[in-house]
């Protein structure tokens, strides 16, 4: 069963503490602004890791119907999960075909990305039809290397789109965007595939040259900052926790776990519904900030795994149920908490209601 959320069902839900507000406008406003900054190129969308914690199917199903028709995933797990392709669309897996996966791949109509001599050898063999192809040009992760992919492995696969990936691109003026661009140019040619591409969303915001026929950013979607240059990008995703209880303290009491913080006045407590479990890791809890209405609540304590503290003092609109509103934004959190803003979207846990507007 998958939710009008587009994720996975347990049972019946019911309506959860905890939410996601997801602004599909801002979505589908971000991948244009992203697709005009390429006009030679198709503008593709990365939904692996459940839309980067979205929601794949419902990311997906909005960016199909703004006209995007190349979607990436990690797993043949992800692409199963998506269900049925909207008309029209091409679903790519990155990670290729395993062993395992070779019942799957020949049946769904996803395209594998081959990344080994192996992997080439395996589609061939389980008689694959169309196919893309990885090659690496300096990141060293997946992807045949450049002799590999040069040797003549690739003759005869009917390869859709050959792809490099991009090591430095969030650094513009990094001299491996350059020779990666060039590596990747000079291969291009030498190899039989429809289309070429090397630009995530960083490489978006390099410039049309490392455009090629197709893009394939991801964080920038959602609303991430990718790299200079993206003043173009809307946020996509607001988080909101549950007041359980407002207790009062008196100056000197502390507050959560090691009793990490300590009162300097009378102070109200708000405990809220979220935490750790939920993505909000402890890193955060030093630069964290909720909000009712105009009322600035700062987080205090140790983050639990599904409980957190804020000092509602000075907002007289806190109360057992009502919501705060914590402060998402991507860019800041990860400066003040040494995690990626990858982290900070995958990370939000199961156990969020999303709700799309």
């Amino acid at each position: 069963m998958v939710t009008p959320d587009g994720r996975a069902a347990i049972g019946r839900r019911v309506s959860a503490p905890l939410r996601l507000d997801l602004d599909g406008a801002a979505l589908v406003a971000n991948w244009r602004w992203l697709a005009a900054r390429t006009p030679g190129a198709a503008c593709g969308a990365a939904i692996k890791a459940d839309g980067y914690g979205l929601g794949a199917r419902a990311v997906m199903t909005r960016l199909a119907a703004a006209g995007c028709r190349d979607f990436f995933v990690a797993t043949w797990d992800e692409a199963e999960r998506l269900g049925t392709l909207p008309k029209g669309v091409a679903l790519s897996v990155l990670h290729g075909p395993r062993e395992a996966d070779m019942a799957v791949a020949l049946a769904h109509p996803a395209r594998p990305v081959l990344n080994t001599a192996e992997q080439v050898r395996r589609w061939r063999v389980g008689g694959g039809g169309a196919c893309d192809v990885m090659v690496d040009t300096g990141m060293n992760r997946l992807g045949l290397s450049v002799a590999e992919a040069t040797s003549g492995l690739l003759d005869g696969l009917g390869i859709e789109t050959l792809m490099s990936h991009l090591a430095c691109a969030d650094e513009p003026e990094h001299p491996m965007n350059a020779r990666q661009l060039g590596a990747f140019a000079g291969i291009a040619g030498r190899i039989g595939a429809r289309r070429r591409s090397l630009a995530n969303s960083a490489g978006v915001l390099l410039g049309p040259d490392y455009g090629f026929d197709l893009t394939r950013p991801g964080l920038a979607l959602y609303g991430g900052i990718a790299a200079p240059g993206s003043a173009g990008i809307a946020p996509v995703v607001s988080v909101s926790a549950q007041i359980l209880q407002l207790r009062e303290i008196a100056a000197g009491e502390s507050v959560g776990y090691g009793a990490t913080w300590t009162a300097k006045r009378p102070t109200r407590v708000a405990i809220a519904n979220i935490g750790y479990a939920d993505g909000f890791l402890r890193a955060l809890g030093p630069s964290g900030m909720g909000r009712i209405a105009d009322a600035a609540l700062p987080v205090i304590g140790r983050v639990s795994m599904d409980l957190l503290a804020f000092d509602a003092t000075d907002a007289d609109g806190a109360g057992e149920g009502e919501w705060i509103a914590l402060d998402y934004d991507l860019p800041r959190l990860a400066k003040a908490s040494g995690l990626s803003q990858y982290e900070l979207l995958t990370g939000l846990g199961d156990r969020f209601e999303r709700r799309w507007r």
